[in-house]
């Protein structure tokens, strides 16, 4: 087996595990230079004429392989990414084999993370991208976004929360670290007290892949950058003047067993609701893209048609079982033109503006 296979194993509930270790740098893999320093991406497939890119960016304590090889694996998605060019973004020294840090290096801020971002859409020359986010992920793309409204043309955001920490979740955060290891304190944050308590499997894979694959001085400068971030700064537009806000299409998703489930319902209420989808997942608790890549994969098709592409693509069963519902809710306007105007086509299924259980 090459040194650089990007494996999977099977896990809990069939989710897929990263199993390779650190190897050499394969094909499609760059290290682009940026105002903020290096930043490790791998490219999969080809650009895809105008169309923008699908660009990722994972949560705190993983990387692109432990945060998205379920999800882009999925058979299903396969029909996605032959539309679109993949670029996975690895936040600095997160990726697998990265060098430690030397001593007194000053990790980039959530908003420098942002800035870094346009570099590597300069570097692949793509027009735009629509971002797929998870936790410190969703919190960078937003940024990206707000900084940058004419590289994004549209955004998932899983367990974001748009809010800054007080001085009681920091203070909480600094003795749950005296207390606890590292990869434990970010299980934690991405699993909630149940899932750590029954779904065992998933969260012992999560536990070793963490502690043995992400270097451990690197993740600890990611994660104390993560735990001083600012409020993210956007408002509902007509709530206070010159709100901010994100102007591209938003598909917010949570696990109805997340802990991240109350900032995303928080978020949900600071952005535009006529271009804002919220995603509320039965069965999937903090990484729904590891424990429901199926049902996530339904909604992002659904999300790209709404966007005006892949119109001739067959319509999911998620979308085939709520078209019913959906369309008799007052909240859903198919003839509604899109709020992005990079779109090839105005085809499609129409932005969804309301919140959407998915439960089936």
């Amino acid at each position: 087996m090459p040194e650089c296979w990007d494996g999977v194993g099977k896990g809990s509930a069939g989710a897929m595990i990263l199993l390779g270790g650190p190897g050499q740098q394969c094909p499609g893999e760059h290290d682009i230079e940026t105002p903020y320093g290096l930043l490790h991406v791998v490219i999969r497939g080809s650009p895809k004429g105008n169309r923008p890119a699908i660009l990722t960016y994972h949560d705190v304590g993983l990387n692109h392989k432990l945060c998205f090889n379920t999800f882009f694996n999925f058979e299903d998605m396969q029909e996605i990414t032959k539309h679109f060019v993949v670029c996975h973004v690895d936040a600095p020294g997160q990726q697998v084999g990265a060098s430690q840090f030397p001593q007194g290096y000053q990790f980039p801020s959530m908003e420098q993370l942002a800035a870094m971002l346009p570099s590597v859409v300069q570097h692949f020359g793509f027009k735009y991208v629509i971002g797929i986010g998870v936790g410190a992920g969703a919190y960078v793309l937003a940024k990206f976004a707000l900084i940058f409204p004419d590289l994004v043309e549209g955004l998932v955001l899983m367990n974001i929360d748009p809010n800054g920490k007080g001085w009681i979740d920091w203070a909480a955060t600094k003795l749950s670290g005296l207390t606890s290891t590292l990869p434990d304190t970010v299980l934690s944050h991405l699993f909630s007290q149940e899932e750590l308590v029954n779904n065992t499997e998933l969260v012992q894979s999560y536990r070793q892949q963490i502690g043995n694959v992400v270097n451990q001085a690197n993740l600890q400068l990611f994660w104390n950058m993560y735990n001083s971030r600012r409020d993210l700064d956007i408002n509902r537009p007509g709530t206070v003047p010159n709100a901010k806000t994100l102007r591209c299409p938003v598909m917010l998703v949570v696990g109805d067993n997340a802990p991240a489930e109350d900032g995303v319902v928080e978020c949900n209420s600071k952005l535009d609701p006529t271009t804002t989808t919220f995603l509320k997942m039965a069965d999937s608790g903090g990484l729904p893209q590891v424990t429901q890549p199926g049902k996530l994969t339904e909604a992002f098709k659904y999300f790209l048609q709404g966007m005006g592409y892949m119109p001739s693509a067959s319509m999911t069963r998620l979308a085939r079982s709520r078209t019913a519902s959906l369309t008799s809710a007052s909240s859903v306007d198919g003839s509604r033109p899109q709020a992005c105007t990079h779109s090839e086509s105005s085809e499609g299924l129409g932005q969804v503006n309301h919140t959407m259980e998915v439960s089936c």
